[in-house]
């Protein structure tokens, strides 16, 4: 009985918590931060529960199923379940949600005292975000991947900072134009589908395996469910609001755009469009391929000619995210894994690097590169220490979690599925192998931007720059243990994912 309700708890204990923050008389912030790390805490250790009752011999079955009438007039039902690719992301989400409420304890978003909206609305994000990664059906999934937009567009547009307001609409617009070809998709769907029961259906297992009256039709609803995933992603060239937004974003929203939000562009392409549409997945696949290729080398170079570091950081995650579009356009095994890896070794390494940002803006008022360093290590060598480890597990050193999503996926695109042009993907894996010498240049040379050299006068007599704070440490070593871990125990994720991956690259 308890796991029927699980993913309930899961999704909607920030919910919860997100209303009673809201109830809270505005100057008692004491309560307004019990309320949220409690609630936060909760649904982590829910997240954790699922976790640990999870049957990993079943991996690749839907498991804590609920299935529920929900709107009858259309056959929207209540249908959650996780199998072993949608189980790490809910624990990720979890965890970065929980870490970040830490985080600001210690560090608040500025203008300060407005602690109520800002706690209720990352908890309200939570809600969207989880839900997103557990839905089986579409409206509901529609439901969940919208209401992300609202809290994050305010989360920036009130505490982000310089053209937050132009970022967040710029946010809000794309992400939106995206959602109403995604619609449209899912409504061609449903009123091309047959359910059990001779009704249409919404369901995303009943879904598969329908023709949808012809497979002209089939590409015609990829186009836009691909519209709305590739802008989430984001990938080239749908990626221009993605640095205005993690530029402009306060710390915390930064770590669960980059974290989160853009998983849910390619966990959307996994679980619908790939399994719904198999026939016009193979056609794209190559396309796909392409433009996934195009944001690596693109968000590298990109990379190499910015001055501010959270727009660094943002364009090193499109070039992240193509290596996952990457993998999940080779339609096999090898690359689906890889992506889903890829997902969770990007949202920890990603989001500790956001987090070293926001404590390095806070001491030193720049984002200016060069004017924070050089000399960091020197100035406070605990925190350019975590930044150097961070730096190099981005650029995907073995034996750190950024180095197998990275490699599955060039392995994949050497051997992808039947049917696709074998040569045209090993190109793509020969640039995508450029790629990651592009990056490992662009971090190495931050880290010597900021890390090595001769201190600068003005910050060596500043006596205000400290190293990191307890809360902070207490913020990042989960992150820090884990990009380790799963660097030298991959199979940690992988062993969750593979069943589920198969059965779906069997489709091909």
């Amino acid at each position: 009985m308890f796991d029927d309700w699980l993913l309930s708890l899961v999704v909607f204990t920030p919910l919860v918590g997100g209303v009673l923050i809201a109830l809270v008389p505005r100057g008692n912030e004491v309560a307004m931060k019990a309320l949220a790390v409690v609630a936060s805490g909760a649904a982590f250790v829910f997240s954790l529960v699922a976790l640990a009752r999870f049957d990993f011999d079943r991996t690749g079955a839907f498991q804590f199923e609920v299935d529920t009438s929900w709107i009858e007039t259309i056959f929207a039902r209540y249908h959650m379940g996780i199998d072993g690719i949608s189980l790490p992301l809910v624990v990720l989400t979890a965890l970065l949600t929980f870490l970040c409420v830490l985080y600001t304890l210690r560090v608040p978003p500025k203008p300060e005292g407005r602690l109520k909206g800002f706690f209720a609305l990352v908890l309200l994000l939570e809600t969207g975000m989880a839900g997103t990664f557990t839905s089986l059906d579409l409206v509901l999934f529609f439901v969940f991947w919208e209401m992300v937009l609202v809290p994050m567009y305010f989360i920036i547009s009130i505490w982000g900072s310089e053209r937050k307001e132009y970022s967040a609409i710029k946010f809000f617009l794309y992400t939106l134009f995206g959602s109403v070809f995604m619609l449209l998709g899912f409504l061609a769907m449903y009123f091309r589908s047959v359910g059990p029961d001779g009704n249409h259906t919404f369901d995303m297992i009943l879904l598969q395996g329908q023709t949808f009256g012809g497979v002209g039709f089939q590409h015609l609803v990829f186009l836009g469910l691909f519209l709305g995933f590739a802008i989430k992603v984001p990938m080239w060239p749908f990626h221009t609001w993605l640095p205005d937004a993690h530029g402009d974003a306060p710390t915390v929203g930064s770590v669960l755009l980059a974290g989160v939000l853009l998983k849910m562009g390619t966990y959307a392409f996994i679980r619908i469009a790939l399994p719904l549409l198999p026939d016009a997945a193979r056609t794209w696949a190559p396309y796909i391929g392409a433009l996934a290729v195009i944001s690596i080398l693109y968000g590298a170079l990109c990379c190499l000619a910015q001055k501010d570091i959270k727009r660094l950081i943002a364009f090193s995650s499109v070039g992240h995210m193509g290596f996952v579009m990457l993998g999940i356009s080779t339609l096999t095994d090898v690359g689906i894994n890889a992506a889903v890896f890829g997902m969770v070794a990007h949202g920890l390494i990603t989001g500790m690097l956001f987090f070293l940002a926001g404590s390095m803006y806070e001491r030193y008022h720049t984002r200016v590169i060069d004017d924070i360093g050089p000399g960091l290590l020197t100035k406070i060598p605990r925190m350019g220490a975590v930044f150097v480890f961070a730096g190099i597990a981005s650029l995907g050193l073995p034996g750190l979690a950024g180095f197998w999503g990275e490699v599955l996926a060039l392995l994949a695109a050497f051997r992808p599925a039947d049917g696709l042009h074998q040569g045209l993907y090993r190109s793509y894996m020969v640039l995508g192998g450029v790629g990651t010498i592009l990056t490992a240049g662009y971090m190495l040379w931050l880290i010597r931007r900021l890390g090595l050299g001769q201190l600068r006068e003005k910050w060596a007599a500043d006596a205000s720059i400290d190293d990191v704070r307890t809360m902070e440490w207490v913020a990042w070593a989960p992150l820090l243990v884990g990009i380790v871990a799963l660097g030298v125990f991959p199979r940690a994720v992988l062993d969750m994912t593979n069943d589920a991956v198969t059965a779906l690259a069997s489709l091909f």
